[in-house]
């Protein structure tokens, strides 16, 4: 199999792997509480990109652990709200909603990194805020508790990325992710054995697959194959490929727990989707078509 084809399909999988994730999460979440599922989660996913690149562990520093502390925490609110999110509202909903991280991406690195957003960010922005209005609003012009959470880690996705961007540049890219897996699964644990109670779970057969397909494949193995995949393709088809996850989302959370779509949320859904496709790829595809033409 040739290398592109390859990178494609495995970036395929990794947006089949993440749109299902959601379901998976909203299926557990009934016999684990969010604190138990991402501590055990994240404990298995750092034990498994930890020992399939053991020797790059021995590069670990002081400003690696610094980096991974301070882009964990971010990582943790990021999940832990995407959790309570899934868990309060219909899975492929959820996902679209904490995908618009994209869009706060630019404006957070403005803030921070001083960098001014392009148009194209700006346009995206305008056109995801208008689709979260068309998905979320209910009853009289107001938006759900859950799909609130669902928004807030979208914008703690965005903070991630930002505290990547400052933090992790230069660094190993897999021993900062192994890091801040660490640190997930660390506050993760802390969470749940203050404010939860594990060890009065019923194990079943469907929760123990629950927390393996999450910690192995979506985390562990989805990232592997994202980095390999990204050494021979190129960024623009990397974010589209990916992107395709929030449809995945909603065709998983419709066969496995009936999720039904009115005329404005698909329209809503519609608009966030050409939103994330031009906040990461600011419409290049078009440019190459153009100059080749």
């Amino acid at each position: 199999m040739k290398k592109g084809v390859f990178g494609k399909l495995a970036l395929l999988f990794v947006a089949v792997a993440w749109g299902s994730s959601m379901v998976v999460i909203k299926g557990s979440t009934d016999i684990l509480p969010a604190g138990s599922l991402l501590a055990w989660r994240f404990t298995i996913a750092a034990l498994v990109l930890g020992i399939v690149n053991i020797k790059r562990l021995k590069q670990i520093d002081k400003e690696y652990i610094k980096s991974g502390i301070l882009i964990g925490v971010c990582l943790f609110m990021a999940y832990f709200t995407q959790t309570l999110g899934v868990m309060l509202e219909m899975p492929g909903k959820s996902h679209f909603l904490s995908s618009a991280y994209c869009v706060f991406v630019p404006f957070l690195g403005w803030i921070i990194l001083k960098e001014r957003p392009k148009i194209y960010h700006i346009i995206a922005a305008v056109m995801c805020a208008v689709g979260i209005i068309l998905v979320s609003l209910v009853g009289s012009f107001s938006i759900s508790y859950g799909d609130s959470i669902s928004i807030a880690s979208s914008v703690f996705w965005a903070a991630q990325i930002i505290a990547i961007a400052k933090w992790g540049k230069d660094k190993d890219p897999v021993l900062i992710t192994i890091l801040e897996f660490v640190v997930c699964a660390v506050l993760a644990w802390v969470f749940t054995l203050t404010m939860e109670d594990p060890f009065a779970i019923q194990w079943n057969a469907a929760a123990v697959g629950g927390v393996l397909y999450l910690g192995v494949v979506c985390s562990g193995i989805c990232f592997l194959l994202q980095t390999i995949a990204q050494k021979t393709e190129d960024p623009t088809s990397v974010s589209i490929i990916l992107s395709f996850e929030n449809i995945f989302g909603l065709v998983f959370g419709a066969v496995f727990f009936g999720e039904t779509f009115t005329p404005q949320s698909i329209l809503g859904f519609t608009l966030m989707f050409l939103a994330i496709i031009i906040a990461e790829t600011q419409l290049s595809f078009l440019k190459k078509k153009k100059v080749a033409e």
